[in-house]
């Protein structure tokens, strides 16, 4: 081949993947969350290490995860009515702010020395509690950000690989950092990390748009925004599926310490590593997606992820071998993302605008605001029969929700395929003409 066509086609294929960047105000959101979200990592790795090491139970590794999700299940629809109603940018500020006060103060209490285990849960609980409004407003921010809708798609992937780089980072500098000069200068970096994010929010430059008239009582959107979500049986297909992983696999981060510790006998560093291989294949998986001209066929991939998400963490209970773990939690990691980004590619793409808000909402409910109780479940369990039997029964309930979701998938393909029809998206996918993410007119009601 023609060395000059290969150069040609490399460039083509990164314009295609990073094509989003286009958009200036993506690009400074891409760059400040970037470096906001490794001190995320960095701090989410220390805390957990720190409360087993000062505990040495399971269990309340199970409740610190479920108070710092928690809030998110309980006041998740109304953070949705709240990023709907609100500035978008100016609620990030303050939920940013909020952030950066609430990891100074964990590194206060740990760097001089009076961290107790309530302090820890309480400073949690805080952090859960601004997420529960951060996310909502953060996922339906891109519409307003990424100059071309058509671009709509490839931003949500290139955020989740800007996210998993991070998940990937973080943890391994948590982990040397941890073992050389304990965890508050974790909680202290995260708090600097911040500045980042803020910076690049206050230098966005956002057309104003008139704002929306409040006519109608929080309660009548609430009941609008599940009416709308669980009317459409792909919508609520996805978001089930999403909640039954949240309750059932993905706590598998929360006991990953006791599995470093008590099954690989390694220390925060082997933690670190173990969290960096999921991110990594977790990047791998975003940049796939990224690079994905149109939605169509991400169904199908949403029922292959979580049956190889649930094949991966039976097999990775069975590891006792540091660098087979490493390998196939980096295959598990590529699975979970698939899941997440496919799931929130397709419900970003069918959405109406005025409604994105509630809509983002139930899907953060459902992939964090369950979470916390899978939590208390998983560290229930691993204290009675341990870690190893705790993630096969995580496994095999992905596998069957997988499986479940590939048996119902031509029902939800019959649902979708006349809103694609009428869009012309099928016929444009056949053409290789333009992004499948130009949906964004919402499904009627069956």
């Amino acid at each position: 081949m023609n060395t000059g066509n290969v150069i040609e086609n490399t460039r083509m294929r990164l314009q295609l993947l990073l094509r989003s960047l286009r958009s200036p105000n993506f690009r400074l959101f891409f760059a400040g969350q970037g470096i906001s979200l490794v001190g995320t990592w960095m701090q989410q790795v220390a805390m957990s290490w720190l409360v087993y090491r000062m505990t040495g139970s399971p269990f309340l590794l199970g409740v610190v995860g479920f108070v710092g999700q928690a809030p998110t299940f309980i006041l998740g629809p109304v953070a949705g009515v709240a990023a709907d109603r609100w500035d978008k940018r100016r609620l990030l500020i303050l939920t940013q702010a909020l952030s950066m006060f609430q990891a100074a103060l964990l590194a206060f209490v740990v760097l001089e020395g009076i961290a107790q285990v309530w302090q820890i849960i309480g400073l949690s609980f805080l952090l859960g509690l601004i997420n529960t409004f951060d996310i909502p407003a953060r996922q339906s921010f891109f519409v307003e950000i990424v100059d071309n809708r058509e671009d709509l798609g490839n931003a949500i992937a290139l955020n989740s690989s800007m996210f998993n780089s991070a998940r990937l980072v973080g943890p391994s500098i948590a982990g040397l950092l941890i073992a050389s000069f304990g965890e508050g200068t974790c909680f202290v970096l995260n708090s600097l990390s911040y500045l980042a994010v803020l910076i690049a929010l206050s230098a966005m430059r956002i057309d104003k748009k008139q704002p929306r008239l409040i006519k109608r009582h929080i309660i009548h959107e609430l009941r609008e925004g599940f009416s709308y979500a669980f009317g459409f049986a792909p919508i609520r297909s996805i978001l089930l599926l999403m909640a039954m992983v949240s309750l059932m696999g993905m706590p598998y981060t929360i006991i990953m310490p006791v599995f470093a510790r008590d099954i690989l006998h390694g220390n925060a560093q082997t933690y670190g590593f173990l969290m960096a291989a999921s991110g990594c294949g977790a990047l791998v998986s975003t940049i796939y997606l990224a690079s994905r001209r149109s939605v169509v066929g991400l169904g199908r991939l949403i029922a292959r992820a979580t049956i190889l998400f649930g094949a991966g963490l039976i097999s990775f209970s069975f590891t006792t071998y540091l660098p087979l773990s490493l390998l196939i939690l980096s295959i598990t990691g590529f699975g979970s993302m698939a899941l997440v980004a496919s799931s929130n590619t397709i419900l970003q793409t069918i959405v109406d605008d005025d409604k994105r808000g509630r809509i983002m909402s139930l899907f953060t409910m459902s992939f964090i605001g369950i979470a916390p109780f899978g939590s208390l479940i998983a560290g229930a369990i691993t204290n009675r029969v341990g870690v190893r039997i705790t993630l096969i029964i995580g496994g095999l309930s992905c596998l069957a929700g997988g499986l479940l979701f590939a048996c119902i998938l031509p029902r939800i393909r019959s649902h979708i395929r006349p809103i694609y029809l009428k869009k012309g998206i099928i016929t444009e996918v056949a053409a290789g003409m333009q992004s499948a993410a130009e949906l964004t007119t919402p499904p009627e009601k069956p």
